[in-house]
């Protein structure tokens, strides 16, 4: 759970440090900025932005139920950002895995990609797809949601 949080608490904690330091040496107006900035990736980069995550036989099983897209991904990579963002709304409906919280989901992504752990890796219908097109994921969900 806590290597979920690592990058982002790292990130606070650099802006902070940095921060401090121009503070401390007079230009309070550029440590908030940074400070803001810093924050501000620190929670692009943590669980947060992404819809609840489920376990690997859970987010199975309701897929063989709805017919919906399971992504597998972790904090941190930034395609999995990119299909999180491009998807918007959408990406709600998705069920969503992540492969640091969730062994069963790392060990799915790694029968899918030849013992690697890549992300995002979406399964439809029993097929894995490596870092798909986000249109191509927004198509591939139910038109009756």
């Amino acid at each position: 759970m806590m290597r979920t949080w690592t990058l982002s608490a790292l990130f606070a904690l650099c802006g902070l440090f940095v921060a401090t330091g121009l503070v401390l040496s007079g230009s309070p107006g550029e440590g908030a900025a940074l400070l803001l900035m810093f924050v501000l990736l620190a929670v692009m980069h943590s669980p947060l932005v992404f819809p609840m995550s489920l376990s690997a036989p859970e987010a199975q099983r309701r897929s063989a139920v709805d017919g919906r897209p399971i992504v597998y991904w972790r904090p941190g990579c930034t395609y999995c950002l990119r299909l999180r963002f491009r998807l918007g709304r959408r990406s709600r409906q998705l069920h969503w895995v992540n492969i640091w919280q969730d062994p069963d989901g790392a060990a799915a992504v790694r029968a899918a990609n030849e013992g690697n752990e890549t992300v995002p890796t979406v399964v439809v219908t029993g097929r894995s797809h490596t870092n798909p097109d986000p249109s191509w994921v927004r198509e591939q969900l139910p038109s009756s949601l």
